[in-house]
């Protein structure tokens, strides 16, 4: 694999892996959580760079946080964004490896 940018991974979190994720996965698609502030360029060429493949299309969503009561106590969960990553035909990412 090529050098790495540090700054890449400060763009991609985690992958999500939820039953929804893995569903999508089957289609060549891949989730990721996501730097707030990280916009659709710089996540296409962060995966590209850090998974070594080829991206087709990124799609972005902003989760905002829920509010839970945990132990009693009204709480709230912190806001998030994912990417949904489309991959080219023929691609793959395995992301249970991890980086």
């Amino acid at each position: 694999m090529s050098t790495t940018d540090p700054r890449h991974y400060d763009v991609i979190l985690s992958p999500v892996i939820t039953e929804k994720a893995t569903n999508a996965s089957e289609h060549n698609k891949i989730i990721f959580k996501v730097a707030m502030d990280a916009t659709k360029p710089q996540i296409k060429e962060a995966v590209e760079k850090l998974f070594d493949v080829k991206v087709k299309s990124v799609n972005t969503l902003r989760r905002r946080g829920k509010w839970k009561l945990f132990k009693g106590r009204a709480g709230r969960q912190s806001d998030s964004k994912r990417a949904v990553v489309t991959l080219q035909e023929g691609e793959k990412i395995d992301v249970t490896t991890g980086l």
